[in-house]
């Protein structure tokens, strides 16, 4: 058999359709630390919220929240009720080296799924949901556009010189097909699947205005240290999150200059399986740079449908009564 001289194409589909995911699956320190961050960031919320909730009511009891719904429904003038899952939280502090004078410490803690993670109320962001619904968002396609959860890391690691990619359309086609997908894009029509589910488990009725930096509500220094910790937390999976996905980007960029040494395939796919990836020249050469497998008899009978369209009335008689046949089996 001839020696497959290896191209552009076959380089790629190696690259993309078996290493990269192979990579993605090993067992390495950084990926247990994501899967770790991960697993424990969902039992924390819920005992978080909890302590919000209890906050919160000490400030805005039951009957205080009973009432306001009462005068709003009586009075068409009273809007003063609403449900929310962001807060300002604070205590008062002593003085420290940042504060020559006692202060109230206040930071803002958002539970929706793009709620910020520094404290500040303007900082949403989507990294954390991102990470949170990475398995849920790899491979889909959203509208024609293809999810890519890792984009953003992708794009800031650049080609790994330190200096990340400019703003550009692939970018920005993904992002705005993963918060599709997840139900963050659009406003609060949008509001739904992984997104809508999320929220609907932070939501408490306070009384005030439209905008939670109205209601600053007191809390103890043990508490606030408590909500801290969530937070923390949540940036804790993002940073895990970045910082496998780089490992895998460098090993990537790695591979890709050694394979574009490879003059023939059969380098390429000794490589891989000595790397443990099960490979041969046949996944390479019938596939499509998707990774969809297309034969040759897969081929022929495509190129059969692409001509002789015209059918005879014998022939459309004889495929109706196939349907009727096939309509009353099922």
């Amino acid at each position: 058999m001839a020696r497959v001289r290896n191209n552009q194409g076959f380089r790629k589909k190696a690259l993309d359709l078996h290493i990269r995911p192979y990579l993605e699956q090993e067992n390495t320190q950084e990926r247990e630390a994501f899967l770790r961050a991960r697993e424990l960031i969902k039992p924390l919320q819920n005992e978080t919220w909890k302590l919000a909730k209890t906050i919160v009511r000490r400030h805005y009891t039951d009957e205080d929240v009973k009432m306001a719904y009462h005068l709003q429904t009586k009075f068409e003038n009273v809007d003063t009720i609403a449900k929310d899952s962001c807060f300002h939280f604070g205590y008062q502090a002593k003085a420290d080296e940042e504060n020559k004078d006692d202060y109230f410490n206040e930071k803002h803690f958002d539970f929706r799924l793009d709620g910020n993670i520094n404290g500040e109320e303007s900082r949403r962001t989507n990294s954390f949901a991102y990470a949170y619904f990475r398995d849920e968002l790899k491979g889909k396609v959203n509208k024609g556009e293809k999810c890519n959860p890792d984009i953003d890391i992708e794009q800031k690691w650049g080609n790994g010189s330190g200096e990340e990619n400019q703003s550009n359309p692939h970018w920005t086609s993904c992002k705005h097909a993963n918060e599709r997908e997840l139900g963050l894009y659009g406003g609060d029509d949008n509001k739904t699947l992984y997104a809508k589910e999320w929220n609907n488990d932070y939501e408490l009725d306070l009384i005030g205005r439209e905008y939670c930096r109205d209601r600053s509500i007191g809390c103890q220094k043990e508490e606030f240290d408590q909500l801290m910790i969530w937070q923390v937390a949540k940036a804790k999976l993002i940073q895990c999150h970045t910082k496998w996905i780089e490992t895998i980007l460098e090993q990537c960029k790695l591979l890709k200059s050694v394979l574009r040494d490879h003059v023939y395939l059969e380098t390429t796919i000794d490589l891989c399986n000595k790397m443990g990836i099960t490979i041969s020249e046949t996944d390479i050469l019938a596939t499509t740079s998707k990774g969809i497998v297309v034969s040759n008899a897969d081929v022929l009978s495509h190129l059969e449908t692409l001509k002789n369209k015209t059918q005879t009335r014998e022939q459309k008689i004889a495929l109706r009564r196939l349907y009727d046949q096939q309509q009353v089996q099922h």
